[in-house]
């Protein structure tokens, strides 16, 4: 269980301090994060639950949000940064979360572009950014994040292999404490995204971070639907790849690993 007082106080100084709403079940935490930004909740509210009945991933795929078992969260923020970056924030929180996963449990992670978490070739969390604008016509950004933690069974059919972080330590990990430490780098990330080289940064430091940006060979899913391999980001955060026709630049999409030699 989560000890509310206690995150408030391990969040002193954070522009989290004082903005914590808890939900013991809730439908969707990032449903809950945008019905309060559209009323003009403030900058850096977080949205978390011990379990969430109707759970989103990206292209409207569900997530499991089995009671006790996760971390779910999102988190609202005001943007202050050019709209222009706003395709960095994915990446920007997959580089938080991995860093707050490898505080608590010292495992690596990779960042399969454009949203997901890999321990090896097992997904163990999923990223989710919905923006907007509220009443007034002011922008928001929700940042939604699900890890998995304590859980030890999953359906096989998924489309990736899952793991969870107490699967892959042997341990039972305090869900508070990688909340903590998510937060933390979450803001870090958020402040980071608003100097003058935030694009090339965050850029370079994914491209280090994650075994998929380069020289993968893949198959893109989704509305660019094409296979090759990955040649890095451009300079809006998006994934090129070198197919047998050339270039593709892809905004949108799901990656995965392609089997078979050549294109």
């Amino acid at each position: 269980m989560f000890d509310l007082k206690a995150l408030d106080t391990e969040l002193a100084g954070t522009l989290f301090a004082g903005k914590l709403h808890f939900s013991r079940v809730t439908g969707s935490t990032n449903s809950d994060a945008v019905a309060a930004a559209r009323l003009g909740a403030p900058h850096g509210s977080v949205y978390f639950s011990d379990e969430q009945q109707s759970g989103r991933g990206r292209g409207d795929h569900s997530w499991i949000s089995a009671d006790g078992e996760g971390l779910y969260v999102s988190v609202l923020l005001r943007p202050q940064f050019p709209a222009a970056r706003l395709a960095f924030l994915p990446l920007a929180a997959g580089l938080a979360a991995a860093d707050a996963i490898r505080a608590v449990s010292l495992l690596d992670v990779d960042l399969r572009w454009p949203n997901d978490l890999l321990i090896g070739p097992r997904k163990t969390g999923g990223i989710l950014v919905e923006s907007g604008n509220d009443s007034k016509g002011l922008p928001y950004v929700v940042v939604g994040i699900g890890i998995n933690v304590h859980q030890r069974t999953f359906p096989p059919d998924l489309a990736t292999p899952a793991t969870s972080l107490d699967l892959e330590t042997n341990r039972h990990l305090a869900r508070q404490y990688l909340l903590v430490a998510l937060l933390k780098s979450l803001e870090q990330e958020a402040l980071a995204l608003a100097r003058p080289d935030a694009a090339k940064e965050v850029a370079a430091r994914v491209e280090k971070a994650s075994t998929w940006i380069c020289g993968r060979k893949v198959e893109v899913h989704g509305p660019q639907a094409c296979s090759g391999v990955t040649a890095g980001l451009d300079e809006n955060g998006f994934l090129r790849v070198t197919t047998a026709a050339g270039f593709v630049t892809v905004q949108t999409g799901g990656l995965r690993e392609k089997p078979t030699a050549g294109f």
